[in-house]
């Protein structure tokens, strides 16, 4: 039941969605924590961080086109936020805003599983293909951004790994390669939201995640 201690945490981004609801409270349900996860339509990050600080929210996430332009309103970062520049996930203690890169730690944890990974055609060049290209370059895995300009391209690429970090959906490309989407209506996207929000829950809850990633 929710009550006067009961905990708050969020999501901010241009057009909320429900997966995240969905996830949250389903966890926080079986961990029994009395805690409520609730997603936010918001065009002003600053003002959707103050309401936050001000209703005394516990931990936020981020989605664009916020995950730049919040960094210079936090107080702290790990070191991956640092580096590549984007943040995804805000914890709230001591009201201090606390800036995580889950995003990235997602993304390490699928492509470490990749066997033979030595080339990526990355689809995209914002924040999230900014955190696979991070990922590549700490592992030494060469690859190609394919933008706009060079769109067309994907038709041409066979027998490789091609990664979408972007919101384009129902993208032509052929069947001999593996396909790595980050929509989170896609198979290899809800896994990656699942361990986005399995990293999330650790850091707002101290809890292993009780739901399954696969």
């Amino acid at each position: 039941m929710i009550d006067k201690d009961t905990k708050l945490y969020g999501s901010f981004s241009i057009k909320a969605g429900s997966v995240g609801c969905r996830i949250f409270n389903t966890s926080f349900k079986y961990d029994n924590i009395n805690a409520i996860y609730k997603s936010f339509s918001v065009n002003n990050i600053e003002e959707a961080i103050n309401s936050a600080k001000c209703l005394s929210f516990s931990g936020f996430a981020v989605s664009m086109p916020f995950k730049s332009q919040i960094i210079k309103f936090l107080d702290e970062t790990d070191e991956v936020v640092k580096k590549v520049g984007t943040c995804n996930t805000v914890l709230i203690k001591d009201n201090k805003l606390i800036g995580f890169n889950t995003d990235y730690l997602a993304i390490e944890s699928f492509l470490s599983n990749v066997d033979d990974l030595k080339f990526i055609y990355i689809l995209g060049n914002g924040c999230y293909s900014k955190n696979v290209q991070y990922y590549c370059n700490q592992n030494n895995i060469n690859f190609k951004v394919i933008n706009r300009k060079i769109w067309n391209e994907i038709l041409s690429i066979k027998n490789s790994i091609i990664f979408n970090c972007t919101p384009v959906d129902d993208i032509k490309y052929d069947k001999s390669n593996f396909f790595i989407d980050c929509i989170n209506t896609s198979n290899t996207g809800n896994k990656l939201a699942k361990l986005q929000a399995s990293i999330q829950y650790k850091i707002y809850t101290g809890l292993e995640f009780p739901l399954s990633i696969d």
